[in-house]
């Protein structure tokens, strides 16, 4: 097989997203025949049908959406090259993408790269960093979007390595003289006669939760969802439901919104946080310090 050209993959997947041959034409400023004419020349230069023509358009067939994955991800690493080309001719020695949970975000990850980036030998590296639930931690550090992930190790991380990150504990964050204050110790049993505020439903937290309630032949109520921590805290404070969320998270706001925290005991209430990659002879020496440096931070954890 010749080799495949980004232009032509760049269309193919353009020509999908559409479903029109025509409109994929007018976003790429050229005429349909010549849209047509390079599709034409992908499948001769796989060897399969990548289309099938339809009266109102057209639609991958099963070859073309095998092709339409693995486009995709060239695309996306051929726009990374470029950009961190880019970065060094403008003097920045490497450029690192890392993926974190809401908890990971809410607790010392901030805090710990301005660090990083403030060491004098770091000062040309730039890091970027996106918020995702821990499946999709895994799942974009797996299709190389980022570099490095960290998320909680509940995640299914198949093949990726792992170095240990961080530890944090659940507790129970309730308006102060809510009836839980009341008792010794808190299960995890006692909190399901209340509602609940919890984070989207598919993050590995909530996932967790409702088997657990499940295992306890209850089942987690819940009033409302957020996507962020000060988010469900408000709605604590505001007294319309309890939350089940990081003690290192809710200290910064227990004093200020009024709230009891109460710790959870429940063996799975302390958890492990990770960091995962595709293997350090893939990371680029800017990530390679990156992970270094965030896994010698908790030499105990």
């Amino acid at each position: 097989m010749r080799d495949l050209d980004l232009t032509s993959l760049r269309l193919f997947v353009t020509v999908c997203d559409t479903g029109n041959m025509s409109r994929a034409a007018e976003k790429a400023n050229m005429v349909a025949s010549a849209v047509s004419k390079r599709l034409a020349q992908l499948e001769a230069t796989v060897g399969a049908s990548l289309l099938i023509r339809r009266k109102h358009g057209v639609v991958p067939t099963p070859a073309g959406e095998t092709l339409l994955e693995h486009a995709r991800s060239m695309l996306l690493s051929a726009s990374r090259i470029e950009r961190d080309m880019a970065s060094h001719a403008a003097g920045i020695q490497g450029r690192v993408n890392v993926l974190a949970t809401a908890s990971v975000m809410a607790e010392s990850l901030a805090d710990e790269i301005a660090e990083f980036l403030k060491k004098p030998e770091h000062q040309n590296i730039q890091i970027d960093l996106e918020e995702r639930i821990s499946p999709d931690v895994v799942r974009g550090i797996r299709e190389g979007v980022a570099s490095i992930g960290i998320c909680w190790d509940a995640a299914e991380t198949g093949l990726l390595h792992t170095r240990t990150y961080r530890h944090d504990h659940l507790s129970v964050a309730v308006p102060r003289g809510h009836p839980l204050c009341a008792l010794k110790t808190v299960r995890y049993a006692d909190t399901l006669q209340f509602e609940h505020v919890i984070m989207p439903v598919n993050s590995a937290v909530e996932v967790m939760l409702q088997r657990e309630a499940s295992l306890l032949g209850q089942r987690l109520q819940h009033r409302v969802i957020v996507t962020n921590f000060e988010a469900a805290l408000r709605v604590v404070r505001a007294g319309l439901a309890i939350a089940l969320v990081p003690r290192e998270v809710t200290t910064l706001y227990a004093e200020a919104y009024g709230l009891a925290i109460l710790p959870l005991q429940e063996n799975w209430s302390r958890r492990r946080f990770i960091l995962c990659h595709r293997g350090e002879d893939q990371l680029s020496p800017a990530a390679q310090l990156l992970l270094n440096y965030l896994s010698s931070e908790h030499p105990d954890a």
